[in-house]
């Protein structure tokens, strides 16, 4: 179809089309250079980046489940020195957004990672809020509404970028924190992370992570992930960006329908290296197909009394 738009808008940041990756499952893009062509996505999200080298949890870390996998990382990466050094110059070499996840264990250390990235030049910021604050006594920013506040609104201030806050499942109301995130001064919210889950090896008597627990992600997280896309976009003014399960153009267009602006492919990466385009080629087919010439047109059309 002649004429047709894919491209949306996220608040300031502009995207050629709305399929992006989903931290912790793409690398920095190089690791999948060689299957897709990484300037065809509207943007690459990064692994998880701290201020110092993280080593992250011991093996076993990964199992895989009915419908999706468990995974214990532990957030291993080299740092942001090694990122900007390694990573970022590949990364700004391409025609896509990039955006850059980051976690701390204090406010202070997410407003140094977001101010050093913003110097060096990088599209937006995701801030990864299922980190233990240390200096509040281990508490989880994305578990209470007054840390969530609290470090949106330092990083808001102190960074002009785009700033995406990456929400939590593990909440009662996740609208109530899509709310507080909004509220707070960020541009855009994305959800969801993973679910906690684990799974027992009942040969050996012990769990399959050595982590004992780990974060449930694949379609079989997808329903949830559709909902709480659904709920926020009924509670907030601000972008979404969904993520969960998402593994073909179908899924893609249920969380667009749902509300989603943008759509991240997380665990679908690891089982199709090619998930991303399939996904983005499936978008363009189904728009020929029903006449729609602006992707911004599905968005929110989700037919329901509630919607």
């Amino acid at each position: 179809m002649k004429g047709m738009n894919l491209s949306v808008r996220l608040g300031g940041l502009s995207l050629k089309n709305p399929v992006i990756t989903a931290s912790g499952t793409f690398g920095c893009g190089r690791e999948y250079s060689e299957y897709i062509d990484l300037n065809s996505l509207g943007a690459i999200v990064t692994k998880g980046i701290s201020l110092r080298p993280m080593e992250g949890n011991p093996p076993p870390r990964i199992c895989e489940t009915p419908c999706g996998m468990l995974n214990a990382i532990g957030l291993q990466n080299a740092g942001l020195d090694a990122f900007l050094r390694d990573e970022l110059p590949f990364l700004k070499g391409l025609d896509t957004k990039v955006i850059v996840n980051i976690l701390g264990r204090s406010i202070d250390e997410y407003v140094e990672l977001a101010e050093r990235l913003a110097s060096a030049g990088v599209d937006a910021i995701e801030l990864n809020v299922s980190c233990p604050n240390v200096k509040k006594g281990g508490m989880v920013f994305g578990k209470s509404t007054r840390l969530l506040s609290d470090l949106i609104k330092r990083v808001k201030r102190r960074v002009p970028l785009p700033l995406i806050t990456k929400l939590s499942p593990d909440v009662g109301d996740i609208g109530r924190f899509a709310k507080v995130a909004e509220d707070s001064g960020t541009d855009i919210i994305s959800l969801i992370n993973t679910i906690p889950g684990m799974s027992v090896d009942i040969r050996q008597r012990r769990p399959r992570l050595a982590n004992i627990t780990g974060g449930l992600s694949g379609p079989a997280i997808k329903p949830i992930a559709l909902r709480m896309v659904w709920e926020c976009y009924n509670t907030v003014d601000i972008p979404i960006i969904g993520m969960g399960g998402i593994v073909s153009a179908e899924d893609a267009i249920e969380f667009i329908l749902a509300g989603a602006s943008a759509v991240a492919v997380g665990t679908g990466n690891f089982i199709n290296p090619r998930a991303t385009m399939d996904v983005l080629e499936g978008i363009r087919s189904f728009m020929e197909d029903e006449g729609i010439r602006d992707i911004n047109q599905l968005i929110g059309g989700l037919r329901c009394k509630g919607g």
